[in-house]
C-alpha cells in the first residue's frame, strides 16, 4: 500500500469520525485506526527515502565495471561505428527510455570547452612524448556538495515531484467524555525537471593517434570537472534563470543576524536550523576568503590563536572556490546537507562529429557534450546562510 493510499485512507476515516461524534465506541475505534494510519505513512515516507538513496548509490559491480571503462576506447570505437565492452554495456544502460544522439558515457566523466591539439604544447603537445609521465593534474576548486551528504537521485525520466509533509496532526487535551477537535496533516511537493548543462572540445588527428593513455586522463579528469564543477556551482548559488537550476544562495534569504564575529555568526546559523526543529548532522560550507580571516582570529590577551573546530562549535567545515562572494561579501553556509537534492537524467551525453568545420578538413573531431540534472531544497528551513 503506497503513501497516496493510506492518505486517503486516512481522509475517510476522519470524515467517519465527524459522523460518529455521537458514538463514543466508533469515535475511538477510528481514532485508534486513525493513529495507526498515520504511524504507516511515516514509515513508508522514511521507507522510500531510504530507497531513493539506496538506488543512488552504486553497486560494488559496477563499480568495477568503471573502473575498466575507458573514454578513449568509448570514443574510437564510437567514430569507427561499434562500441564493445564494458562501453556498450554502459552506453545501453544509460540511453534506456530516452534518446541518444551519440554515446552515453557515465556522469563521472564530463567534458568543458577546451580544444586539444599536439602542434600547440599547452592545448595538449605536452601530453606526447615517446615515454609519457603522469599527466600534470591543473589546479581546481573542491566539488562539495555531494561529498557533504546531498541526496542524489540518478536514473530519472519524467519530471520528479517529491512530496513533503507540512503539518502533521494537532493533540488535544479534553476534559472526561469531551470530544477531541479534528487536525490533519498538509502536503505540498518540491518539483525538479531535466536542466542541460553542455561542454565542447575539439581533438586533433594527431593527439588521437599518438597518445590514446593521455586522451584518457585528460577527458576523466580535466575535461572531466567542468560540467562537475558547473552542476556544484548550480546546487549553491543557481540564479534559477537562463536556463539554471536554483541554489541555496538564491533560494533562501540571508539570515538576519546582527552579529559581527564569525563565531557569533555560526552560532546563530546553528540556532536557526534548531529553532525550526532542523536537528541531526549538520555541516558548514564557506571559501578561502572566510577561511583566511577564519584562521587569524585570536584569543584576547594571549594572543592564542583560536582553532577553526571552536569558532564553529564543533561542527564539520568545508571550503571550496565554488561558493561565489556575494557582491562584495563571502558567505558562511549551514545545512543539514540531505535536503539538498541532486538529481540526474542522463549520463553524459557525447556527441562525436568528424564533420564539424573545425576539423573536418584536419582529421580531427569535435566532442559535444550534454549532462541533464537538476537541484531541488526539500526544507528551506534545513539551511541558513550569512555573508560577512
Amino acid at each position: 500500500m503506497n503513501v497516496h493510499h493510506m492518505q486517503e485512507q486516512r481522509a475517510a476515516k476522519i470524515a467517519e469520525m465527524k459522523a460518529a461524534v455521537n458514538n463514543p465506541e466508533a469515535f475511538d475505534k477510528l481514532e485508534g485506526e486513525v493513529r495507526a494510519l498515520d504511524k504507516q505513512i511515516k514509515q513508508a515516507a522514511t521507507l522510500a527515502e531510504f530507497e531513493r538513496q539506496a538506488e543512488a548509490q552504486p553497486d560494488a559491480s559496477q563499480e568495477r565495471e568503471l573502473r575498466n571503462y575507458s573514454v578513449a576506447k568509448a570514443l574510437t570505437e564510437a567514430l569507427n561505428g561499434k562500441l564493445s565492452g564494458v562501453e556498450a554495456e554502459m552506453h545501453a544502460e544509460l540511453s534506456k527510455g530516452r534518446e541518444s544522439r551519440g554515446i552515453m558515457i557515465p556522469t563521472s566523466v564530463l567534458l568543458e570547452t577546451r580544444d586539444q591539439t599536439v602542434g600547440t604544447p599547452s592545448a595538449g603537445g605536452y601530453t606526447v612524448a615517446t615515454n609519457l609521465g603522469g599527466l600534470i593534474e591543473r589546479l581546481r576548486p573542491t566539488l562539495a556538495v555531494q561529498g557533504m551528504g546531498a541526496t542524489v537521485l540518478s536514473g530519472l525520466t519524467g519530471n520528479l515531484d517529491l512530496p513533503r509533509l507540512l503539518t502533521g496532526p494537532t493533540a488535544y487535551w479534553v476534559a472526561e467524555d469531551g470530544n477531541t477537535t479534528e487536525s490533519a496533516s498538509t502536503f505540498d511537493k518540491v518539483s525538479m525537471s531535466p536542466k542541460t548543462v553542455s561542454g565542447e572540445m575539439q581533438l586533433s588527428r594527431r593527439l588521437m593517434l599518438q597518445n590514446a593513455v593521455a586522451l584518457e586522463s585528460v577527458l576523466r579528469s580535466d575535461l572531466g570537472f567542468v560540467l562537475a564543477q558547473a552542476l556544484d556551482k548550480a546546487a549553491i548559488a543557481g540564479t534559477g534563470a537562463s536556463n539554471q537550476p536554483t541554489g541555496i544562495l538564491t533560494a533562501i534569504a540571508e539570515d538576519a543576524t546582527a552579529e559581527t564575529a564569525i563565531s557569533d555568526i555560526a552560532a546563530d546559523l546553528i540556532a536557526a536550523l534548531e529553532i525550526d526543529d532542523v536537528m541531526g548532522t549538520g555541516a558548514f560550507l564557506t571559501n578561502a576568503t572566510v577561511m583566511k580571516a577564519v584562521r587569524k582570529v585570536k584569543e584576547g590577551g594571549t594572543n592564542r590563536v583560536i582553532p577553526a573546530s571552536e569558532i564553529f562549535h564543533q561542527k564539520p567545515v568545508n571550503v571550496s572556490n565554488n561558493v561565489p562572494a556575494v557582491l562584495t561579501e563571502n558567505p558562511i553556509i549551514y545545512g543539514a546537507w540531505n535536503n539538498l537534492v541532486v538529481g540526474y537524467w542522463s549520463g553524459v551525453d557525447i556527441l562525436l562529429n568528424p564533420y564539424h568545420s573545425d576539423v573536418a578538413s584536419k582529421g580531427g573531431v569535435k566532442l559535444h557534450a550534454f549532462l541533464d540534472a537538476d537541484i531541488a531544497i526539500r526544507h528551506a528551513e534545513a539551511f541558513a546562510w550569512k555573508a560577512i
